[in-house]
């Protein structure tokens, strides 16, 4: 192969199968028809003098070669767009709808200081927030059914840093919190220390957004050779702080999503009696849009909407702050 003869628009068809894994997919990122799609990969094939993808029943899989063309390939291409087309996005003057993938708290604590940024910037910007049903929404962003997803993601952010620059999705850390144990003011453990016995004799709510009767606190207490039991199961931390706070059942939930609940005058919280991993909230996306400037100017925008959240303290009466 001779790269004076390499037609280089075949390039943007391998980095939009690459990122996409899909020819229908990556036909639609280029306004391209996919018989188009597959004309130009059979093309780059013939001029590498290899295969660069293995079809599947649910895509397409890149080759070893592949893999190890893509940073080059992409990189390359992003410093050519950015150097020929900057492509800035004007927000006050053009109106665009972005996608948000994230639990009801993380919503109530991230886009009251979004909407005010928009609101300052007179922004024509439209936000969606679509429900988070699941703890691994990649799926959701590589279908292109999200723009941006924001949460707590322990497997697939432990994924996505073993793919490393290979990954498909982005990752960013917003904040850390920590779990603690949610309560009523007045509930009878509200006074003394909680152990983990009476943390297990006690009846407990479980916020789970697959409806699965079991947490990481379970797991926890599995380890211990413990358990508890869960009386009710939901699916929104909203209705876990009001639940709580008019019953006598514990609830442990990320201490910076107490407020969010809208009942922390009527709730306190312990220190669980157990250990559990830190609580990592993270932005995630897809690499299609690291380079459109509307949805850097986006990430820009939640990322400064949120403040890192505060461990909680031993001291005073625990409240929520």
């Amino acid at each position: 192969m001779s790269f004076r003869n390499l037609d280089l628009n075949l390039l943007k068809v391998f980095d939009a199968v690459m990122a996409e894994r899909s020819l229908t997919r990556a036909a639609e990122r280029l306004s391209m028809t996919q018989p188009a799609v597959s004309h130009a990969l059979k093309r780059l094939r013939e001029a590498l003098g290899e295969d660069l993808f293995v079809r599947q029943a649910f895509g397409m899989k890149p080759t070893s070669r592949a893999e190890g063309l893509w940073p080059e390939v992409r990189s390359a291409l992003t410093r050519l767009r950015v150097a020929l087309d900057p492509g800035d996005y004007q927000p006050a003057a053009e109106e665009y709808t972005f996608r948000l993938a994230m639990a009801d708290a993380t919503a109530a604590l991230i886009l009251p200081p979004l909407m005010q940024q928009l609101e300052r910037l007179r922004a024509l910007a439209n936000v969606h927030v679509l429900p988070l049903t699941t703890r691994d929404p990649r799926s959701l962003l590589e279908q292109g059914e999200a723009d941006f997803a924001l949460g707590y993601f322990p497997t697939a952010v432990a994924a996505l840093k073993g793919q490393g620059e290979m990954a498909a999705i982005r990752q960013q850390r917003l904040y850390d919190s920590t779990y603690v144990c949610v309560m009523r003011r007045g509930h009878p453990l509200a006074d003394q220390e909680l152990t983990l016995e009476a943390f297990c004799q006690a009846h407990h709510l479980l916020v789970s957004f697959s409806g699965r009767p079991y947490g990481f606190v379970d797991e926890a207490l599995a380890a211990l050779k413990r358990s508890r039991r869960i009386a009710l199961t939901v699916n929104q931390f909203f209705t876990a702080g009001r639940v709580v706070a008019h019953t006598d059942l514990l609830t442990v939930l990320p201490q910076s999503f107490i407020t969010a609940t809208g009942y922390q005058e009527s709730l306190i919280y312990r220190p669980l009696p157990m250990s559990l991993s830190p609580v990592h909230v993270d932005l995630l996306w897809h690499l299609r849009n690291e380079d459109r400037s509307a949805h850097r100017w986006m990430r820009e925008r939640l990322i400064e909407s949120v403040a890192p959240a505060p461990l909680p303290g031993a001291s005073g009466d625990n409240r929520a702050p």
